[in-house]
């Protein structure tokens, strides 16, 4: 098994480097966002409004923590079903500079397309493991939107976050098989 570390911020050049299949232990920030969060950051730049947070070389994470145990940064941390943020994710790449993505499932044509334009990498991470995923997650802030609740977006700091590269760069993915 190839397993690789990363750190964070996630430039082109270390995207590009990657290929579906490859293990990876990322270390470093990611931000979460899930569909309310992925719907005001893309009103406010199809507004022509300045983003809450600069989203630039950052990996999005797709997930709703539950609330942190006493002692704990977060709770638990698993993925969420990443088809729904497949409507903002273009944008998001586009005009905000996104350059990775976690969650589970696979992604739709739109946004592959996007992920070679721009070069952004897809992650997959194990959905169940939700409790064993935040044992890698060593302080979480809510950033913005904290009237979302579990859906605000979180500044997490992270340290050998096991993913997968689902779908790579060149659009090469794990879900046709022929790459994993």
């Amino acid at each position: 098994m190839n397993t690789i570390t990363l750190t964070t911020p996630l430039t082109e050049q270390k995207a590009q480097s990657l290929s579906a299949g490859v293990h990876v232990l990322l270390s470093g920030i990611l931000y979460t966002a899930r569909d309310a969060a992925h719907k005001r950051l893309c009103s406010l730049i199809n507004e022509g409004k300045e983003l809450p947070i600069t989203l630039q070389d950052q990996v999005l994470y797709y997930v709703g923590p539950t609330p942190a145990r006493p002692g704990k940064p977060i709770g638990s941390a698993g993925p969420t079903t990443s088809c729904r943020m497949d409507a903002y994710s273009p944008l998001l790449m586009e005009k905000a500079g996104v350059r990775g993505m976690i969650g589970k499932g696979d992604r739709s044509r739109q946004v592959i397309d996007a992920m070679k334009k721009f070069g952004c990498v897809y992650f997959a991470a194990i959905g169940g493991a939700g409790a064993l995923l935040a044992e890698c997650i060593t302080k979480a802030d809510i950033v913005c939107y904290d009237d979302l609740g579990p859906e605000a977006i979180y500044k997490l700091e992270v340290v050998q976050f096991p993913v997968i590269v689902a779908i790579d760069t060149h659009g090469n993915s794990c879900f046709a098989k022929r790459y994993c």
